[in-house]
């Protein structure tokens, strides 16, 4: 019998959920998606370590000897998201998402700039925009300006989507692709309901994306539906015959080590019930938000979240630049990664107060505990920096 994952890839397009090439080139998905924080995870590891330079010394030329720290930084992040993407879409056959920084997530203009931005450094390098999907945040103004952007023939990925009303927006709009967030949904609930445990079928963000899917496939929707921030494979197997899921390492290796038979839950030529169709407009998507609390409270989060990784991945940039240029050292980077996911200062991270990629928390959860010890932060991200005595 074949296994869960090599069934699931028959019927779903199978998205890698990691900024580890090493990791890509072992499940070989047809897409890859990242952002800053998986971004983070994979440049303290030695093997990227170049990528890392090369990218900091082009952006000291590129923005001149005499320019400040944050500035050459700045254009660092661009030039290394393009450079992961470059380097993941040598092994892909498919699309690569990279993310517009979170912190524009309320500004439409200013998120179209940077699109236009990295969509010029992939095609500088010879990358077509249609093996680039933008990834940005489902605000009002982050689908206005990926509407903005599908027209100029740039395809966006809509992330840090929770309510019906984000994604009905983005259908409305034409996107391209939006990526609910299952685990996220279902770390809400367990909270809100002191449920501990939630059976696949009854999965509040197994039902949230069952429902969408079939409302787009209902009204002839082409934006497609893409299942993320899984927190086991039960999730997994409520969605196969999704559009595409994006999965973590750890998770797609539990389904590749997995023979059972695998059931289409979802299929697009036969979709389920779907809701009366609605029009969403921006009072209309203000007030089912402020009706939602997951979804307003879940899409702050993340925007936040999303925001301090990439301010994370800027000191750590910044700590490099200054050691290739003589001055202080790297190394603290862990440590700051560290001081800005405890948020109560108890000495361990639970998956709560982790501010980045659900995939990442993973990878660093060795033991499986649902906490981060400082020596987990530490090996996972590979850094000299001693932790133990952090609190």
């Amino acid at each position: 019998m074949a296994n869960l994952l090599d069934q699931l890839a028959a019927m779903t397009v199978v998205v890698a959920d990691t900024g580890d090439i090493d990791a890509i080139r072992q499940f070989t998905p047809r897409d890859a998606t990242t952002n800053p924080s998986l971004i983070l995870a994979a440049a303290q590891i030695p093997a990227y370590q170049e990528l890392i330079d090369r990218s900091l010394r082009e952006s000291r030329a590129v923005i001149g000897s005499q320019a400040g720290a944050d500035e050459v930084v700045s254009e660092a992040l661009d030039e290394i998201s393009v450079t992961f993407g470059k380097e993941i879409l040598r092994i892909v056959p498919g699309r690569v998402s990279t993310e517009v920084d979170a912190r524009l997530s309320f500004d439409t203009e200013a998120t179209i700039e940077k699109a236009r931005k990295l969509i010029g450094l992939y095609e500088q390098a010879g990358v077509g925009r249609e093996r680039v999907l933008i990834k940005i945040a489902s605000t009002w103004e982050g689908i206005r300006a990926a509407e903005q952007l599908e027209r100029e023939g740039i395809h966006c990925n809509l992330t840090l989507l929770f309510g019906f009303a984000q994604a009905v927006a983005c259908a409305e709009a034409g996107v391209t692709l939006i990526s609910p967030f299952v685990g996220r949904i279902l770390d809400w609930y367990k909270k809100a309901t002191g449920r501990d445990n939630y059976p696949g079928p009854e999965d509040p963000g197994v039902i949230s994306v069952s429902k969408i899917f079939n409302y787009f496939k209902t009204y002839g929707y082409r934006t497609e539906v893409m299942g993320a921030s899984f927190r086991n494979i039960d999730e997994i197997i409520e969605l196969a015959g999704c559009d595409l899921l994006t999965i973590s390492p750890s998770l797609m290796d539990q389904l590749r080590s997995t023979e059972a038979p695998l059931e289409r839950r979802l299929d697009a030529a036969n979709p389920g019930l779907a809701d009366e169709r609605l029009t969403v407009d921006q009072a209309t998507f203000e007030r089912l938000m402020a009706a939602d609390p997951m979804a307003s409270e879940k899409l702050d989060e993340g925007i936040r979240g999303f925001s301090k990784a990439i301010e994370t991945l800027e000191a750590q940039l910044a700590h490099r630049l200054a050691e290739l240029e003589g001055g202080a050292a790297f190394t603290h980077a862990v440590h700051e990664i560290f001081l800005l996911n405890d948020l109560d200062g108890d000495g361990c991270i639970t998956r709560e107060e982790w501010l980045g990629s659900d995939a990442v928390f993973d990878a660093l959860d060795t033991d499986n505990d649902g906490r981060l010890a400082p020596d987990e932060v530490r090996a996972g991200l590979g850094a000299p920096l001693a932790l133990g005595a952090v609190r």
